[in-house]
């Protein structure tokens, strides 16, 4: 079993997300920030959900206020996201993504993708469906570019 599918987070609700849930799923695991220039990427994100989720994707947004970009509270975000981004792909509790109270799921991903420190909102990660092969992707990277890949990996 991957090692991914050992990790548990906290929805914005109160509710654990299970990874063993996901086996045999694609995953997008993506740190936001609501108030990031970036931010607009939550649409993407949601629409790249909306087509492949029934062919199993799994779009999954850690909040983090690392670089300051972040609303006051868990309750404000999520109420922002699905006001101005129709985001009904879960959102968890806040994060950190680098540093001494780096979340588990950010160290396990950064070293399995091979790069180090997160450097602003809005990096992915995109998991196959064995939960072994993790390729990580830029901010800047727009969702709608990942999607060849998200293809790639739901025919496997």
């Amino acid at each position: 079993m991957s090692k991914i599918y050992e990790f548990s987070e906290t929805e914005m609700n109160g509710f654990t997300i299970d990874f063993k849930d996901y086996q045999g799923k694609v995953l997008l695991i993506v740190n936001t920030a609501s108030k990031c220039g970036l931010a607009p990427q939550f649409e993407g994100l949601e629409a790249l959900y909306q087509k492949y989720h029934d062919q199993g994707l799994e779009v999954l947004g850690l909040p983090s206020n690392q670089f300051h970009q972040e609303l006051a509270d868990d309750k404000e975000t999520s109420d922002y996201c699905q006001m101005h981004y129709g985001v009904t792909f879960p959102m968890t509790k806040r994060i950190e993504v680098n540093g001494n109270q780096e979340d588990p799921l950010f160290t396990y991903l950064k070293d399995a993708a091979g790069h180090g420190k997160i450097k602003w909102n809005f990096t992915k990660f995109l998991v196959s469906r064995d939960g072994e092969t993790i390729e990580r992707f830029a901010p800047v990277t727009k969702p709608e570019k990942i999607e060849p890949k998200i293809l790639e990996a739901l025919k496997r």
